[in-house]
């Protein structure tokens, strides 16, 4: 019997999806959706280097109940890449204006990584904006050089030699079970890294990697507690940025907040175990219900 090949497109085929572009203040920004756009709005945020696949196991469970776009953020992906602006506001700024484009006042808003950074920041300065907030290995609170030399590595050695072996080592880095990189995905990011001028954007991306400027871009614990969305911080037992014990700190110090970790997942849960992750994260979205 010949093993399931595991693909996107697999992912896709239980929902009604679509691709497009918006324009978002100027930015022309791709995005993968499903769900009626008469349902609350929950906007998916990737991480660092990441995509809108990020997302694609997620899709069909939260279509059924919301409108579910996962976008490239600036910088990344399919999406437009300005010349600046790749600090937590800019991308904040940035992802208002996909609200905006899409007609809408409030969603929620999930994000992976540097995506959570920039959800907890959206939380933060424009509350009026998020109703329910998910924080998913999020950065943000952590500084570990060895993890942010790790990031710049294996990313600037992705672009510069965008061949499959060392598209897979970077996202080998998102996974404990690193038989889940399978060649659709690797693909995939091959051609987003293999775009002209990938190589300095990726420098650019990876401002965040560098200490100063981390610094200045990470919250401090009287921030982070005036956070006021209803919070969901989820955790892996193997996350290679942070430990389950300094998620566990960035709940606590959230009012009100719940702390869910995965247990053999990495960087990705939501990819990595979906069903588990979609179970976790939609019985908080919908509160239970």
């Amino acid at each position: 019997m010949t093993a399931a090949y595991p693909s996107i497109w697999s992912d896709l085929t239980r929902v009604a999806f679509t691709q497009g572009y918006l324009d978002a203040g100027g930015i022309r920004t791709r995005f993968l959706a499903s769900g009626s756009s008469d349902r609350p709005l929950l906007l998916l945020l990737h991480g660092t280097g990441g995509h809108a696949e990020a997302y694609t196991r997620n899709l069909a469970a939260h279509g059924g109940h919301f409108h579910t776009v996962a976008i490239d953020m600036i910088g990344h992906g399919w999406s437009d890449k300005p010349d600046g602006g790749y600090e937590i506001a800019d991308y904040g700024a940035h992802v208002l204006a996909v609200m905006r484009a899409l007609g809408r006042d409030r969603a929620h808003i999930s994000g992976e990584s540097l995506g959570g950074w920039v959800a907890a920041w959206l939380a933060l300065h424009h509350p009026d904006k998020v109703d329910r907030l998910v924080l998913n290995t999020a950065g943000g609170w952590t500084a570990h050089p060895e993890v942010m030399e790790r990031i710049k590595r294996l990313s600037m050695e992705a672009v510069r030699d965008p061949n499959p072996a060392r598209i897979r080592t970077r996202l080998e880095f998102l996974m404990h079970d690193v038989t889940k990189v399978s060649d659709d995905l690797v693909e995939t990011r091959r051609a987003i890294y293999a775009q002209p001028g990938f190589v300095d954007v990726m420098a650019k991306v990876l401002c965040l990697q560098d200490m100063p400027t981390r610094r200045r871009n990470m919250f401090a614990d009287d921030e982070t507690a005036r956070i006021a969305a209803p919070t969901l911080v989820l955790w892996t037992s193997h996350d290679p940025t942070a430990t389950p014990e300094e998620g566990k700190r960035i709940a606590d110090l959230i009012p009100g907040a719940r702390y869910e970790v995965m247990n053999g997942c990495g960087h990705w849960p939501q990819f990595e175990d979906a069903e588990r992750f979609n179970a976790l994260h939609l019985d908080f979205l919908l509160d239970g219900r």
